[in-house]
């Protein structure tokens, strides 16, 4: 491992400030951003806790462990990373069903994670379940009977209005991921060869629900209709989600709710041909509703080996992505030159604490960003952060990006 200039935390939290302005395209930024904020997991190696990092811990007890885990990466790395309020307001509403739900689909726990399962297996039962869906009031199936009151409750027991959870609206399983766990991989890939008009008819749907579900969340939650008009208007990704209650956020006129994030990693199953028919067109879709402006929130997060969707993936002018970690900074600003780049270190190298290859990767792009005559580099996993990533790890981090992430 080369031999680097010791860390000076300081600079570095002034530098990261200013490398986040501008989407983390700053001109006058000195280095390239961080996005690293560490995952709850990483308390249980961090600590030495019992129990399997997915599973739910008591509040009282997490809470205490959270604190101890800030305490200690506020020794290391200068700063407390993790929410330290549990349970986290979000979690007291009740719960708004899910596009996975509308299609028929069922979220069911096994070996520690959340799995849909498949609510249409045949061609045949896709068309009858499309039908179904095209005849549901989304809204009434959406949110909760309860919501109003449950909504009146929570305000005045702990001040937190409906807003606080209305970017649940905003996002979805993407629409390959989604469309492979309500059929399975291989059915759904096989009607774009057995049942072409059906194939393209699901996406046309799953775009229709995705829209009418926001609307229906964003209209519970105190917002316009995503084609009313707005007095200012919030973007998904810096929405403080601060405010009074459902007559609007801050109390005033209610806002158009902007943005949308699609998490899709299912999509490298795809050619191009499938995808510009399927996934491309809810993305196109939803986004013209919901993220119009230049300046709207675009996402989408794909850590997967999907290389050969960029091109497509490219022409709906994503505000930032997360892709998979063999899909590099290069091969990214090749097609998409304004977007911000959430990425790409291997996860697994971060969660085996890998300090050589670490290095690498970090040197790797962000001379790779120097190299496009660009910036809008945000060091992070190219996924999730996983159990066993560690906040030495995450100090070499910052060092490397402090020592080769100048622009």
């Amino acid at each position: 491992m080369d031999k680097m200039s010791e860390l000076d935390i300081g600079q570095f939290w002034k530098d990261d400030a200013a490398a986040h302005l501008d989407n983390c395209f700053n001109p006058e930024a000195g280095q390239a951003a961080l996005g690293i904020g560490m995952a709850p997991e990483c308390i249980y190696a961090e600590l030495d806790l019992p129990g399997h990092p997915w599973d739910v811990m008591p509040d009282g007890a997490m809470r205490e462990h959270v604190k101890r885990y800030n305490d200690k990466a506020e020794a290391i790395v200068g700063r407390r990373l993790l929410p330290e309020e549990y349970p986290a307001p979000a979690s007291r509403f009740p719960y708004f069903k899910r596009v996975g739900d509308i299609f028929g689909g069922k979220y069911v726990m096994h070996d520690h994670s959340e799995w849909l399962m498949p609510g249409a297996e045949s061609p045949d039962e896709l068309e009858k379940l499309l039908d179904r869906v095209e005849k549901m009031d989304i809204a009434d199936f959406v949110i909760p009977a309860n919501w109003g009151s449950e909504v009146k409750r929570i305000r005045e027991e702990t001040g937190v209005g409906a807003e606080a959870v209305a970017g649940e609206g905003h996002f979805m399983r993407g629409p390959v991921t989604l469309a492979t766990s309500i059929m399975g991989s291989e059915n759904f890939l096989l009607l774009y060869y057995d049942a072409p008009e059906l194939f393209s008819r699901f996406a046309y749907v799953l775009a229709d629900v995705a829209i009418k579900r926001a609307d229906a969340i964003d209209e519970a939650c105190g917002y316009a209709a995503a084609g009313a008009a707005a007095g200012a208007e919030l973007s998904a990704a810096a929405d403080p989600a601060a405010g009074a209650g459902v007559s609007g956020p801050q109390g005033g006129a209610r806002q158009n709710r902007r943005g949308y994030q699609f998490n899709d990693d299912n999509c490298c199953l795809m050619t191009p041909e499938m995808y510009e028919i399927f996934g491309y067109h809810v993305l196109k879709t939803v986004f013209a509703r919901f993220a119009p402006d230049e300046s709207d929130f675009r996402y989408q997060h794909s850590d997967s080996d999907m290389r050969h969707l960029l091109p497509i993936l490219g022409r709906v002018n994503l505000t930032g992505c997360n892709l998979g970690p063999n899909v590099l900074v290069d091969d990214i600003r090749r097609h998409m030159p304004t977007t911000r780049i959430d990425g790409c270190i291997d996860p697994f190298a971060f969660s085996r604490n890998e300090e050589a290859e670490l290095v690498r990767q970090v040197k790797r792009d962000c001379e790779a960003a120097r190299a496009s005559g660009t910036r809008g580099l945000n060091i992070s996993t190219a996924g999730s952060i996983n159990y066993g990533s560690s906040l030495k790890s995450l100090r070499l981090i910052m060092q490397a990006i402090q020592n080769y992430g100048r622009y």
